[in-house]
């Protein structure tokens, strides 16, 4: 068994020796484990200073494409690596290594394919009372959409079994977090989380450059989930809401039209109309969606297919006897 422990970096030379000096060389239950950095498009030392610290594999980018690329590229190199269960941490030592064990122990134990390392949000002095509401949305979001009982669903502490991250697609340019969740939860995956312990605050939150940007991006991805993974209950919603708004306002004018005076709220026959008819295809678009969004799983599944062949036959290779 083999486990590798991914680190997605983005110029991390001050904090990463430290963190690299918390991660275990053994851990109960793999014969192996491996490091792996993700350098994302780094202009300081970072890599120098992995390799120096025994780091077994880099991943490397020519430019910045941000974490959710990052963790993507992770996954794709781990797997290639041969590894059985991944572990993904971050660079400024946020999370406790010493934690690793009890994360992958739901896999080891066959209990979970994804588990979650669930940090004690409302005890962390450096993160404010905006984020932490931030955290809690967000992770209600995760719950309603992947029907998972998940606390911490931004938390970046995670483990997942080989079987699972060839399951994980990341569409999303700013974070894979929560997406990842829902779709391991949508494909009927075991998604768990586990308490852990969280280390003092080494540098500033690279996800959130200002409060507003962070709230908007948050709020943008919010709804990018809940059009991607629950398309037809999103836009049937907003559909019935529109046609509802507008049957109102119709009969609003009939009541007028009732006691004689219809002529002065024409306008109403207007807006209602409009409403009516927007609610109406915004609805057909609801079907529609939900045929894509078939269409989407069809290839996902096509996609693990093709993932497992490949792995099975790099794993074939690496067993295979050296030629004389």
């Amino acid at each position: 068994m083999k486990l590798i422990i991914q680190i997605p970096c983005f110029n991390e030379e001050k904090t990463l020796t430290i963190t690299l000096k918390q991660l275990p060389r053994q851990v109960e239950g793999f014969d192996m484990v491996e490091w792996l950095i993700i350098d994302d498009g780094c202009t300081d030392d970072t890599v120098k200073v992995a390799r120096e610290c025994g780091v077994d594999h880099v991943v490397s980018f020519i430019n910045n494409k941000g974490l959710a690329a990052g963790f993507s590229a992770g996954l794709k190199r781990a797997l290639q690596e041969g590894a059985d269960v991944i572990v993904n941490t971050d660079a400024d030592n946020q999370y406790c290594a010493a934690d690793i064990p009890t994360l992958v122990k739901p896999i080891l134990d066959g209990k979970a394919d994804y588990v979650i390392g669930a940090r004690p949000i409302t005890a962390i002095k450096h993160f404010s009372p905006l984020k932490k509401m931030l955290q809690k949305i967000g992770s209600w979001v995760v719950r309603i959409t992947s029907k998972t009982d998940i606390p911490d669903a931004p938390s970046g502490f995670r483990a997942m079994s080989r079987e699972c991250a060839m399951k994980l697609n990341v569409f999303n340019e700013y974070t894979y977090t929560l997406e990842t969740i829902i779709q391991a939860g949508q494909k009927g995956m075991v998604v768990t989380s586990v308490p852990i312990q969280v280390n003092e605050d080494l540098r500033p939150s690279r996800l959130i450059k200002s409060i507003p940007g962070y709230i908007k991006k948050s709020i943008i991805t919010i709804i990018r989930i809940f059009m991607v993974y629950r398309p037809f209950h999103f836009f049937m919603s907003m559909g019935l809401t529109i046609f509802a708004t507008g049957f109102l306002v119709g009969l609003r004018f009939f009541y007028y039209y009732l006691i004689g005076e219809g002529e002065g709220h024409v306008q109403s026959v207007i807006l209602a109309g409009v409403l009516l008819g927007m609610g109406f295809q915004t609805a057909l678009i609801a079907f529609i969606a939900d045929l894509l969004s078939v269409n989407r799983k069809l290839l996902e599944d096509l996609q693990y297919n093709s993932r497992s062949l490949n792995a099975n036959n790099k794993k074939e290779d690496r067993c295979l006897p050296a030629k004389e």
